[in-house]
């Protein structure tokens, strides 16, 4: 290990292939709030009722309710900011995710969190009979939060502790075991099946303000907890025993890092359903972009990931109108051809 990338460490920091990612980073992250933007102003202008660009800045600077152009703005402006919110927070969980558990495919379900939130939904609707957000959010974050316990659990058993490998292995394998749970409440409970099988495909339509409210705490402190995690990933990203000789506490820096992700998944999941393939892919781009630095990895992917979600929201209503495609197919069918090319191109997107 050569002395530059010890004493990057030890700043919080990895050592980076040139000067020049570290220097067009800032600019990297003021593009992606600018795609963020733009992504935004579809979000509004753009659906199944044709709106002009005149009609969306008179729907801002002299808002009208009896006029039904300004309406159907309003209407789409919760929509707008939950899939803002839901794209940041899969983006930056994904990020953290690859981190923490040095695993390029890993995403927010690898430490089974999708799957124990969705069992506790599913659960909530079928035993207790709950329908609405503002309980349903804390049954995911709950269902979430143990998943992440149970398989970091059985992934320290043993001499070497949690390994990134025994993490994944564990992952993988409790995820399948409870998404056979919850098929198996869904098959025996028609009334559940119905409530379930619109919120599984993963869609921020329908959305209104009641909605955010009960997530928006739920995501600051998941956010902010994990944005103060680029230093430890850093770390942990030179091996477990280099950063144990650094100071660091593996474990410790492991489980604040869980806390963030089961927070940001949990209510994610929760508002919008399991959406595949943002918190896989982003991270990827965020590191080809400007590097292993964790520090700039985790605020990009939050900006990417919101970007992305409301796109594809955004080119759901427009792929086949006046009917919508749900924004968890439409990240797939934009995430897929990405995520090919990223790998072909494995130099720029090695951990």
């Amino acid at each position: 290990m050569g002395i530059s990338t010890t004493v990057a460490a030890r700043g919080g920091g990895v050592a980076q292939t040139g000067s020049a990612r570290r220097g067009t980073a800032p600019g990297w992250v003021l593009l992606a709030a600018a795609l963020v933007l733009l992504a935004c102003v579809a979000s509004l202008a753009f659906g199944a009722r044709p709106l002009s660009w005149a009609t969306l800045v008179e729907a801002w600077t002299d808002f009208d309710p009896a006029d039904g152009d300004h309406a159907v703005i309003a209407s789409r402006v919760p929509r707008t900011v939950i899939g803002l919110l839901v794209g940041a927070a899969l983006g930056l969980a994904g990020a953290a995710m690859q981190g923490v558990a040095r695993n390029p495919l890993a995403d927010p379900g690898l430490l089974g969190v999708n799957a124990g939130a969705a069992l506790a939904v599913v659960a909530a609707m079928f035993v207790l009979g709950q329908s609405s957000l503002t309980s349903l959010v804390w049954f995911a974050v709950l269902g979430a939060g143990i998943a992440a316990v149970v398989v970091y659990a059985v992934a320290s058993l043993g001499r070497e502790g949690a390994t990134p490998v025994k993490l994944a292995l564990a992952g993988a394998a409790l995820s399948a075991g409870l998404a056979s749970l919850t098929n198996g409440v869904l098959v025996t409970s028609q009334e559940t099946l119905d409530a379930f099988r619109f919120w599984q495909i993963g869609s921020v339509a329908g959305r209104s303000w009641g909605d955010v409210a009960p997530v928006v705490p739920l995501l600051a402190v998941g956010a902010v907890v994990t944005l103060g995690t680029g230093r430890a990933l850093n770390g942990l990203a030179l091996g477990d025993d280099l950063a144990r000789g650094l100071g660091q506490k593996v474990a410790l820096s492991r489980a604040v890092v869980a806390l963030g992700v089961v927070l940001l998944c949990g209510a994610a999941t929760a508002v919008a359903g399991p959406i595949a393939f943002v918190g896989l892919v982003v991270p990827h781009v965020g590191r080809a972009l400007v590097g292993g630095d964790y520090r700039w990895v985790l605020p990009l992917s939050g900006l990417l990931g919101a970007a992305l979600l409301v796109g594809a929201d955004v080119a759901g209503r427009l792929v086949l109108p006046p009917s919508e495609v749900q924004a968890g197919v439409m990240t797939a069918v934009l995430g897929a051809p990405v995520f090919l090319w990223l790998v072909r191109r494995s130099r720029g997107v090695a951990l």
